[in-house]
């Protein structure tokens, strides 16, 4: 294992961002034939922790938090679709739409890397939220595409309800926010250095190209 490269990849599930920068970063992994040469631990981040359960209506958060116009949500809405179908994902932006509270889905997806499946499931909830229109802030949601993972109902139920779980995904969170990361997606490379944002394809793949031969 020491032998790879590691990517901790600290992301939130409603990010559309992070869903477009992994999409650089893996077709980079695709091009340079490193699929065997990396190993990627995704790490917990809320973009909203104080997110209520009703969630909020996406339009009117965005407007709210970062002053956007009705206009600029179109535009972005526009911008980002043609981005991600550029790498083969679709988002399906609706009225209506609503972001939501993500703490569960991180303590998931801190189990499902225990038992190997955390890409998996979270490119299965990035598809959920941001295809299939699905609230992945419902426990009934996670369970049902944590499922479709091969992680059983039993195990995500007893993953849900872990109070030591819960505690381990604020605790990482803190721990990436006082080393410094404070937007998402951040993908560091090898504990030692960082590239925050969407980076386009052509960086990821230049930074793994100098890690391989560093190693080598």
């Amino acid at each position: 294992m020491s032998e790879k490269i590691k990517l901790d990849i600290i992301s939130d599930v409603v990010c559309p961002w992070c869903i477009i920068g992994y999409k650089h970063l893996e077709a980079a992994i695709e091009e340079l034939n490193l699929q065997d040469k990396v190993e990627i631990e995704w790490q917990p981040f809320e973009l909203n922790p104080d997110m209520s359960c009703e969630g909020e209506e996406l339009r009117e958060h965005v407007a709210r938090k970062y002053g956007s116009s009705t206009e600029d949500s179109v535009r972005a809405r526009a911008n980002l679709t043609q981005l991600g179908a550029d790498y083969g994902f679709k988002f399906d932006y609706f009225d209506g739409m609503k972001i939501v509270n993500t703490l569960d889905a991180h303590i998931l997806l801190d189990y499902a890397h225990q038992v190997d499946k955390q890409t998996e499931l979270k490119m299965r909830l990035f598809s959920a939220f941001f295809t299939e229109r699905k609230d992945i802030s419902k426990r009934e949601v996670l369970i049902e595409e944590a499922k479709a993972v091969g992680i059983s109902p039993e195990q995500s139920q007893a993953a849900l309800n872990d109070v030591q779980l819960k505690a381990r995904v604020k605790s990482l969170e803190s721990q990436w926010q006082q080393m410094g990361v404070s937007s998402v997606p951040t993908v560091v490379f090898n504990r030692t250095s960082a590239l925050t944002g969407a980076q386009p394809q052509e960086t990821f793949t230049q930074v793994l190209r100098e890690l391989m031969q560093a190693k080598s």
